[in-house]
């Protein structure tokens, strides 16, 4: 019976060793050994380019002339006549689609939006002030009164993939995000997920491009990933540790481990009579 016993703690060693993920492995924004270290409180500069209009991104476009500005003031009304309209609005806000896919104006494959009057206007790689310039002028052809014209991005639009906790399509109304303001939003990543290997597949005028940032390093602070754009895809792998199996705590873990254990004590029970 020695050896049964030798191998039951082989088998309940190897077993806690394989199903437990030490902290340095989940805890983001570690000050890693090899890198200058980002002290607490230390002021973190980054480098925040604005942000080029690409294909399939949305935009809210409003138009105000001086005549709207007195009828109805400096707030922007619903340009989607009927109630019956704005109750269908409200209806996909609750429950979190895409309202600005309702309501704004796409780029299409070309790099044009298509606008009431004006017809066809390219807005590709243009910032958003140059595009809202560029939709101004247009309209200055047909509206000689002061014009007051606003473009907003319709959101930031995102997916998650793989081992979050909400994985999804997800759409925040909001100019920017960052890439920790996108994992809360989908929940935070469970606890197996590659922290270190986390996949961005971003959108280029060209193609797309992957790309792997380290979550576990504050120094990614810097990085050109740290704020997310339309249209970027978040990829998690799981760890080695998904193929033997874990919890996602130590309760859960430590059931796992005696219900093996049991099981193994039942057939070598059965061996041995």
């Amino acid at each position: 019976m020695a050896w049964y016993k030798q191998l039951f703690v082989m088998a309940l060693t190897l077993a806690l060793g394989a199903s437990c993920v030490s902290n340095k492995r989940i805890i983001y924004l570690q000050n890693l050994e090899g890198n200058v270290p980002i002290a607490d409180g230390e002021l973190i500069t980054y480098e925040l380019p604005e942000y080029r209009l690409q294909f399939n991104d949305i935009l809210d476009i409003n138009v105000k002339t001086a005549e709207d500005m007195i009828k109805e003031g400096f707030g922007f009304q619903d340009q989607t006549a009927g109630s019956g309209n704005r109750a269908m609005i409200g209806q996909i806000a609750q429950t979190g689609g895409d309202i600005y896919y309702m309501t704004g104006f796409t780029i299409d494959r070309n790099g044009n939006v298509r606008l009431p009057l004006l017809g066809d206007v390219s807005v590709m790689q243009m910032t958003l002030e140059e595009a809202r310039l560029e939709i101004e002028s247009k309209l200055r052809e047909y509206v000689k009164s002061e014009l007051f014209v606003t473009v907003k991005l319709g959101g930031v639009r995102f997916s998650t993939l793989g081992e979050f906790r909400r994985p999804g399509k997800h759409v925040v109304l909001q100019d920017r995000m960052t890439i920790f303001e996108a994992i809360a939003h989908s929940g935070d990543l469970t606890t197996v997920a590659k922290r270190d290997e986390l996949l961005i597949i971003r959108q280029y005028p060209d193609g797309t491009r992957l790309h792997r940032v380290n979550l576990n390093d504050r120094h990614i602070v810097h990085s050109p990933f740290y704020f997310i754009q339309p249209n970027d895809q978040l990829y998690a792998e799981p760890m080695k540790v998904r193929e033997v199996g874990s919890g996602e705590n130590a309760s859960q873990t430590l059931a796992l481990l005696i219900s093996s254990v049991t099981a193994i004590a039942l057939v070598l029970n059965i061996i041995t009579r």
